[in-house]
């Protein structure tokens, strides 16, 4: 870590151990309590824990409840106890993948990869948790069927333990073009192809909005077309991956609508990287998706 890097992140925690509820509030930053900062039937929200990284776990709890966030994404079960004592939900669990490129569309890796998740099934069950996040991995010359055929045998071989425990696994859809070349669930009907052959409540897609907006577009008509197979949502604004506001192209409130008269249950995760290295940009910039994906 730089000395740039721990002096930012002492900054940001300086400031909200300092009330960085007042400095939001001085702004017009939406504040409340979950339930009613967002209304009655309004999609819940949550933030990823990667994209505020300069920031402690229980700092982004503190900072997560201030702006009416109930959740927070992408923690493994090393933060539970963390989440456990702020009384904030793990919204998608990680920690059962090695990384992004060896997933289930290649069989040379489902022996490690169901005994990990047979592992952290468990451990998200005994946490009290419902969601756990899982990858295709890269094509590495395979096809698309091929890669379908591989992924639904391996996940097949952990999905009867997931039923049993109550877990739901969500394969989440990357781009290639950008961020992750070659991967191998980079569409919306190759994931929903999957999700039909696999045919359980216990499986569905995290859809990133950002990953396919890049990718195809025509975002809230596959919300429309596919909201069946959707039990997770990440935001992040295109291109570049950071605020969801008027800089980048995709229409968030139109979006939400869309995902909240699909009747979404789930949570809708903030995962854009905030442009300011300020406390209080850092700050303003998710209590403003937060108040745009209030619908």
């Amino acid at each position: 870590m730089t000395e740039a890097t721990t002096t930012r992140r002492r900054l940001i925690g300086t400031a909200i151990a300092g009330g960085l509820g007042a400095g939001a509030a001085a702004r017009g930053i939406a504040q409340a309590a979950p339930a009613g900062a967002q209304g009655d039937g309004a999609i819940r929200q949550s933030v990823a824990r990667w994209t505020f990284e300069e920031l402690s776990l229980p700092e982004l709890c503190d900072l997560a409840g201030r702006l009416g966030l109930g959740a927070i994404d992408l923690v493994g079960p090393d933060g539970w106890p963390e989440l456990k004592e702020a009384g904030i939900d793990s919204s998608m669990c990680n920690g059962a993948e090695p990384n992004l490129t060896d997933g289930f569309s290649d069989p040379s890796f489902h022996a490690d990869l169901v005994e990990s998740y047979a592992r952290h099934i468990d451990l998200v069950a005994d946490a009290g948790y419902t969601n756990l996040i899982l990858f295709s991995g890269n094509a590495r010359g395979m096809d698309p069927e091929t890669g379908l055929r591989h992924a639904a045998e391996g996940i097949g071989q952990i999905l009867g333990r997931a039923e049993e425990r109550g877990v739901v696994l969500h394969m989440e859809l990357l781009n290639s073009r950008v961020d992750h070349p070659d991967y191998m669930a980079d569409n919306t009907p190759w994931g929903v192809d999957l999700c039909e052959r696999l045919g359980s409540d216990n499986f569905r897609l995290l859809y990133d909005i950002y990953h396919m907006q890049i990718m195809e577009g025509d975002v809230i008509r596959r919300i429309r077309d596919h909201s069946d197979c959707i039990g997770h949502y990440h935001t992040a604004g295109v291109p570049g991956r950071h605020e969801i506001g008027a800089g980048q192209e995709l229409q968030y409130p139109a979006i939400v609508s869309a995902i909240a008269e699909a009747g979404f249950d789930g949570y809708l995760a903030h995962e854009f990287i905030p442009t300011s290295d300020t406390p209080e940009g850092a700050e303003a910039a998710l209590g403003e998706a937060v108040r745009i994906c209030t619908v």
